[in-house]
């Protein structure tokens, strides 16, 4: 099929110039426009997903690795989706098989991909910054799909996809004065910290709260409105994004207890209440039910035709999100006219 839709991109300059990145690293890397480029680029790729076919052949005789040095489900799928309905030939890496666990360096790993005359390598990594330190050695894009405490780009902005298609329905106009809480365990999320830089970008209005003992210092710098208490910080919002608990990056008893957490910290029906009654919930997942979130909430169904819960929305915004990301930063590579090298 090579029929897909057209994106309307018309604000932005021509070719090469709407996205002049070679890597997609983090949001921190990216003007609003750009971010708004890709968002408007995964429109096109929403609508191919929802048809009976969903292929096209844009990225034929490509190949693309997915290097995953940390365990992941949704992400690593959503990936190997995204570039198979592309066309381009997918290949999973993962650290129990690769000659990391033999002692081999990033930087040789990193060789080693570049000697493959890939054409774009997808990596998940434990350490914060090794994304860019791989993106700098070899010559093809690179997209982070997580690293550390760092960022997990890709994720931001299909959060920020699916809030569109939703703002849409309910007459808000764009991000601007968009009324943000993202809630749970700030300090070891990369999903916050990416989606803390987007929507302050955009305009949004951005809340973060967590205990005391997982609340970075000094968030205030970074445009958001810090809270500790959980009732505050969803009062009137307009989305409410739950974090689950990091247990795996925690080095110490950062909570009393998940009971604890739960009663101060969780999501619940009652809780909602606070919110706005339009509020949007939202969980990058994978979920801790009857911890950050009640399953009764997590699986709240569209009520009088108004989307509740997002989370498995968000999981098909992703798709079309890591699509348009491997579409743009491919561009040069394949010829596409106005995204030559030189143009």
């Amino acid at each position: 099929m090579s029929d897909a839709p057209s994106p309307s991109s018309t604000r932005y300059p021509a070719g090469g110039e709407a996205f002049p990145h070679k890597d997609l690293t983090g949001i921190s890397e990216l003007a609003p426009w750009q971010i708004l480029y890709l968002l408007d680029e995964a429109e096109q790729w929403v609508e191919l997903n929802r048809r009976a076919t969903k292929h096209v052949d844009a990225l034929a005789g490509l190949t693309i690795i997915n290097a995953f040095f940390e365990n992941s489900t949704r992400t690593l799928l959503s990936f190997e989706i995204a570039g198979k309905r592309l066309g381009a030939d997918v290949v999973n890496m993962h650290a129990a098989q690769s000659s990391v666990k033999k002692g081999e360096t990033l930087i040789d790993t990193a060789a080693t991909l570049n000697a493959m005359q890939v054409d774009a390598i997808v990596i998940r990594h434990a350490s914060s910054g090794a994304v860019r330190l791989i993106a700098d050695k070899v010559d093809c894009p690179v997209l982070n799909a997580g690293d550390g405490r760092h960022e997990h780009p890709t994720q931001a902005l299909l959060d920020a996809l699916t809030m569109r298609y939703w703002m849409r329905s309910r007459g808000f106009e764009e991000f601007n004065g968009l009324k943000v809480a993202i809630c749970g365990d700030i300090l070891h999320s990369r999903v916050a910290r990416s989606n803390v830089l987007l929507l302050t970008a955009l305009g949004a209005e951005v809340r973060v709260c967590a205990p005391p003992a997982l609340m970075p210092a000094a968030m205030e710098q970074m445009r958001v409105t810090p809270f500790v208490n959980f009732d505050e910080a969803i009062d009137g919002a307009d989305v409410v994004m739950m974090l689950r608990l990091q247990n795996e990056r925690m080095s110490g008893p950062f909570i009393p207890s998940a009971r604890e957490y739960r009663y101060l910290y969780g999501l619940t029906k009652e809780r909602l209440k606070r919110a706005a009654p339009h509020a949007l919930v939202m969980h990058p997942g994978p979920m801790n039910r009857g911890v950050e979130i009640d399953s009764d909430v997590a699986d709240m169904p569209e009520i009088d035709g108004m989307l509740r819960s997002a989370i498995t929305r968000q999981v098909e915004m992703g798709v079309a999100i890591r699509m348009a990301c491997l579409d743009v930063l491919t561009r040069r590579a394949r010829g596409v006219a106005g995204w030559e090298p030189n143009a």
